[in-house]
């Protein structure tokens, strides 16, 4: 019967094809239902409900507070089950105010956090594959081009070893935006782990969005976050 679920698995993806080894003492069954290979590991992508084939809305903007029996909005809309979520609000910046000047409002900035830590084993990977065959980890990502500063996303991927804390490879990304021309799309970013190492057991996947508040709220979204593991062009040792 365990020889039955490790052919299904090898006819699913064509493990013997590429080179993966395929120990008797993996629990086939358990990999063949749980599909790690070519599906998007991450929880709850699009967590503001929106997807990067689509242009992002055009926040509205009517320059008038909230009603007095509305409270301010300070952190943003969306369904962020499956993530992490923290905020972190930056000082204000004074540094372009003459002595004496005084202003009315200034944009107060957030940093609003998402992050998810994935556990490769309970994905349906096992040791073999990831320390002698180290499959190929495809990172992507689309955050929404706000304008609203020059850094506006920021990108930290790890790969973690059993402890969920030793850091084996590590990826971070932070752009820095072109605000002389109006432009309000989608961007992607993505980067390819590949001959990381040996002891990769968990991925801890972070971005941060700058959101900002003056009068009224406006945020940074993101979109189509994935995770996904690829055999076919994964690299040996």
């Amino acid at each position: 019967m365990a020889a039955d679920w490790k052919q299904k698995c090898d006819s699913e993806w064509q493990l013997g094809a590429h080179g993966v080894p395929m120990p008797d003492s993996v629990d086939w069954k358990s990999v063949f239902e749980k599909k790690p290979f070519a599906r998007n590991l991450l929880q709850n992508p699009s967590p503001y409900g929106v997807n990067h084939t689509i242009p992002p809305p055009e926040p509205p903007r009517s320059g008038m507070p909230p009603p007095p029996n509305q409270p301010p909005q300070f952190e943003p809309d969306g369904n962020f089950s499956g993530w992490k979520s923290s905020t972190e609000v930056l000082p204000y910046d004074t540094s372009g105010i003459p002595p004496g000047v005084v202003v009315c409002h200034l944009p107060q900035y957030r940093w609003f956090s998402l992050e998810q830590c994935v556990d490769l084993k309970a994905e349906g990977l096992w040791d073999q594959l990831l320390d002698d065959f180290q499959p190929e980890i495809i990172i992507e990502d689309w955050y929404e081009e706000s304008q609203l500063h020059k850094s506006i996303y920021q990108l930290d991927v790890k790969l973690l070893g059993a402890d969920g804390k030793t850091v084996i490879k590590q990826h971070t990304y932070n752009p820095e935006e072109n605000l002389e021309c109006y432009s309000h799309t989608w961007k992607k970013v993505s980067h390819v782990f590949s001959k990381y190492g040996s002891g990769v057991r968990y991925i801890q996947f972070l971005h941060r969005l700058k959101n900002q508040f003056m009068i009224e709220f406006f945020n940074t979204k993101v979109t189509d976050s994935s995770i996904i593991i690829k055999t076919s062009k994964a690299s040996k040792k």
